[in-house]
Order: C-alpha cells, then sequence, then structure tokens
C-alpha cells in the first residue's frame, strides 16, 4: 500500500467510536470524500479532514477514547507547548505531562533502561481498544517527529489489549514489532533520539498545524532532504564500499559545509545516518543468529570485531552477544 494511504479499517474504527456515542458521521464522512459503504483505502489528507470533522461534531479530538474529551484546539496548545523544549527528550515529557492532564487516562511515563528509552501507558480503568492505544502513538510520535525533522525507528510496540479481528494493518503500521495482549501498552525506541535538538520555529509551526492531522498520519520523515537521498547512496552499495562525507557531497553536487549545514536543519548528521542504517542491519543479523559476530562486523564494513562491539554497545546498552540471546 502506498504510504500516503490509511488501511479503510482504520476509518471503520474512527466511525464506530462516533456511532457509539451517538453521533452520526455520514455528514462527516462526505465532506472528508469518503463513501460511507466503501472498502477502499483513503488518503491521509482525506483521514485528516475526517479526523477534523469527528472532532468538530462530537467535541472531542480523541475520539471519545480517553477518560476526558480531547476537546478541539488540544492538539495546537500541545504543539505550542513544546515548541521550544530544546531536546526531543523535554519535548516528550511536556507531551505526556500534557496528554495526562487533558485526558485524564490513559497517562504515559517515560522510562530508560540498557540503552532504550519506553513510553509506557497506564490505564487505571483497565485496557483499551487498540485503536485508543493507535491514537495516541499518532499524535505523540506525529508532534516528536516533527519537531526533531526525523522518522523515529521504533523497535517495539506493544497493546495492552486484544488484536483485533482480521487486521494485519495494526501490524503493520508502525514499521516494528506489534505485541498485543501485554501487562502495558508502550512504545521502544533507542535513547540516542532523546539528546536530538528539535529544529522548529514559529513559522514551522503555522505551516504544520496548516497540514494537521494529515500530516501526522505519515509519522512525519523527510522524504525529499538531503538526509533522505544520502540513505538512498548508502543503501544502493555494500557497507565496505560505503563513500565517505566529501564523495557523498560531490556526487550530491554541494560542499562539505553546504551538505553539512543542511543536515544539521533536518536535526542530523552524516554520522547518525551511517549509524541508524547499520543498527538495524546489525540487529537484524544478530536475530538471525546464521552469522558469527566477527562476520557481522566485517559486512557492516568493521575493520575490527572490537570496533562493532564499541558501536553496538553504544548504541544499544548491549553487547552484540547479550542482544543475541535475548533475541
Amino acid at each position: 500500500m502506498d504510504r500516503q494511504m490509511i488501511s479503510r479499517g482504520f476509518v471503520d474504527d474512527a466511525v464506530d467510536c462516533l456511532s457509539a456515542r451517538g453521533f452520526d458521521p455520514r455528514a462527516a464522512l462526505a465532506e472528508a470524500g469518503i463513501g460511507a459503504g466503501a472498502t477502499d483505502p483513503v488518503s491521509n489528507v482525506q483521514y485528516g479532514r475526517m479526523w477534523l470533522g469527528f472532532a468538530a461534531l462530537s467535541g472531542d479530538e480523541f475520539f471519545g477514547l480517553g477518560a476526558r474529551p480531547m476537546r478541539p484546539g488540544s492538539f495546537r496548545l500541545l504543539c505550542h507547548a513544546v515548541l521550544h523544549a530544546g531536546t526531543l527528550e523535554r519535548a516528550l515529557r511536556r507531551c505526556l505531562t500534557f496528554l495526562d492532564i487533558v485526558l485524564d487516562d490513559p497517562t504515559g511515563e517515560l522510562r530508560q533502561r540498557e540503552g532504550l528509552a519506553e513510553i509506557v501507558l497506564t490505564d487505571r480503568g483497565g485496557a483499551r481498544p487498540a485503536f485508543a492505544y493507535r491514537t495516541y502513538w499518532l499524535i505523540l510520535l506525529g508532534v516528536l517527529c516533527w519537531l526533531v525533522g526525523r522518522r523515529i525507528a521504533l523497535r517495539r510496540v506493544d497493546f495492552a489489549c486484544a488484536a483485533p479481528e482480521n487486521r494485519d494493518d495494526y501490524r503493520q503500521f508502525f514499521g516494528a514489532p506489534v505485541h498485543f495482549d501485554q501487562p502495558s501498552s508502550r512504545l521502544t525506541f533507542s535513547t540516542s533520539y532523546l539528546a536530538l535538538p528539535t529544529i522548529r520555529d514559529e513559522k514551522a509551526l503555522r505551516l504544520f498545524l496548516r497540514g494537521a492531522p494529515a500530516n501526522i498520519l505519515l509519522r512525519y520523515r523527510h522524504d525529499q532532504g538531503v538526509s533522505a537521498r544520502i540513505r538512498s547512496r548508502l543503501r544502493a552499495v555494500p557497507m565496505p564500499d560505503w563513500p565517505g562525507f566529501e564523495a557523498i557531497a560531490a556526487d550530491m553536487k554541494l560542499s562539505p559545509a553546504t551538505l553539512r549545514r543542511r543536515l544539521r536543519g533536518e536535526g542530523q548528521s552524516f554520522v547518525s545516518i551511517r549509524d541508524e542504517i547499520r543498527q538495524v542491519q546489525a540487529e537484524a543479523m544478530l536475530k538471525d543468529k546464521r552469522a558469527s559476530v566477527a562476520e557481522i562486523a566485517t559486512r557492516l564494513g568493521y575493520a575490527e570485531p572490537s570496533a562493532f562491539h564499541r558501536a553496538f554497545v553504544k548504541w544499544t546498552g548491549m553487547t552484540p552477544s547479550a542482544f543475541r540471546d535475548s533475541a
């Protein structure tokens, strides 16, 4: 499915929430250009319009899935509250506090351990539908990814509820392993993201809010930025043959200083891009368990296994062997 298309199942989830509260969704669906009985996927723009229409109709931007309604305008205030946080960690903590106050339940908490950051949700009233957690993650990730100008690669997504029947879209949507019937709902990602600087200003926020919530449905990424072009260039060749920064700049017809400045504008660096690609590949090969740590180090372009060992500990807080044993 095209990444700008949203599964029809997520439309049905929203419609069910609205109908259960006694509201007729047909006018809002029509305004968004979504047929009431259709089964085809919808665009992120259509889904965003539907979301706004449902919020205006019900007085709740959270589809009635929190302990208290998220009044229209709350998302806008959330963005203003975190705009000048400085780092992703401070922005994340402010987001969680804001959503705790607005929704009352579920409540979110940031935990860190062994190189991983976990956002753990607690429900005093018991587990909610999967759609409630998905909506929470959409709001949270949409704002955070936009603030730092890059996608946050997730390691794992847990739902404290049963898996929706015949809905593989829940497992595919996040780009990470998804587990249901867990003790709590949580997102897991590398703690290295927490130190990323926020790079947006008031002008950028006005543009962002003009496109919300359609833009947060894509889990914001710089697909047209220089970082995406560098990733594409690196993925096209074996890691031991990766070109250096100056060669990449020349290939992109930019001076090294200009490329470095543009990367900073996207909240990234050449080293962080290389490490992100290497980390994903390293974890996949370690989980596969067919290659030795030394062989993996060579495939990743490290001259010595010890260099790979140090890098992996820096990325994850675990040694390659410990990671493999826990996989």
